[in-house]
């Protein structure tokens, strides 16, 4: 990563359900990319930008990582240190600020380095409008410049998507550009394709007052967008699944990763 404490990526967010109906959207967002490690250097460095206090946008570190106080970088090493993972190195979180005090993170991606410097895995930490929170913890085997992983679905999500899922991630190292894309299948194929695709910007307070006034209040559309594609699903007649409780361990990490399909 060029900035030495964070990234601002600007782009796009896109849906596609392949069945049992067909819908689709895509919206404009941004998030931000940042060492955890240097959350206070970079809120020293910008005015509009704070930690663990309000602000124009703000991060505070309750609303990320397992269950605990404190850091959250502290807490991610801990659960990985935990799970035999080194994530000694940068801790790197893909993620939304808050705006205004107010942010809604489905996904959250965490780049987790060893001492030597290697990616040595990717945590993907998962929010519902429920108030749960679960992370899948993924090993990196390899420096391919593209990351291919593969989970088994155990948290509940969406409440028009079974339980019996398996999710194939694909993103990019960040760099100038970023993906992050998810496939979603079921025993018959695929069901859901999500995506986010962008461009490094500098993070300084120029480029946050252009993103706040590009898109306003973002964070509160994040969540005022989910439901009115709920609304749209259901005009089209699919009917709300019964959730299934929450997994005994905040984070679950996978180990055995099955062949994915590169079209993911």
């Amino acid at each position: 990563m060029k900035d030495a404490d964070g990234a601002l990526y600007v782009g796009r967010v896109a849906h596609r359900r392949l069945k049992p109906v067909r819908h689709r959207f895509s919206y404009r967002v941004f998030s931000m990319l940042a060492d955890l490690d240097r959350l206070d250097g970079l809120a020293a460095r910008l005015t509009c930008f704070s930690r663990n206090g309000f602000n124009l946008f703000s991060f505070h570190d309750a609303d990320f990582g397992p269950p605990g106080t404190g850091p959250v970088a502290a807490r991610v090493r801990a659960a990985l240190a935990a799970r035999g993972i080194d994530a000694q190195g940068r801790l790197l979180l893909l993620f939304y600020p808050r705006i205004l005090g107010y942010a809604f993170n489905p996904l959250a991606v965490y780049y987790c380095h060893d001492r030597a410097g290697a990616l040595s895995a990717v945590l993907y930490e998962v929010r519902n409008t429920f108030g749960g929170k679960h992370g899948y913890l993924i090993p990196v085997d390899g420096d391919a410049p593209v990351i291919r992983q593969a989970a088994d679905k155990v948290f509940h999500v969406s409440p028009f998507m079974a339980m019996d899922m398996r999710y194939a991630f694909r993103l990019t190292r960040p760099g100038e550009e970023l993906a992050v894309v998810i496939r979603q299948s079921d025993a018959e194929g695929a069901v859901l394709h999500a995506a986010f695709s962008a461009r490094r910007r500098a993070l300084t307070d120029r480029t946050l007052l252009q993103a706040f006034f590009a898109y306003p209040l973002m964070t509160v559309k994040v969540i005022a967008g989910i439901h009115w594609e709920a609304l749209r699903l259901l005009a089209k007649g699919l009917r709300l699944r019964k959730g299934a409780p929450d997994p005994a361990e905040p984070v679950t990490l996978v180990r055995e990763q099955a062949p994915t399909d590169k079209a993911a």
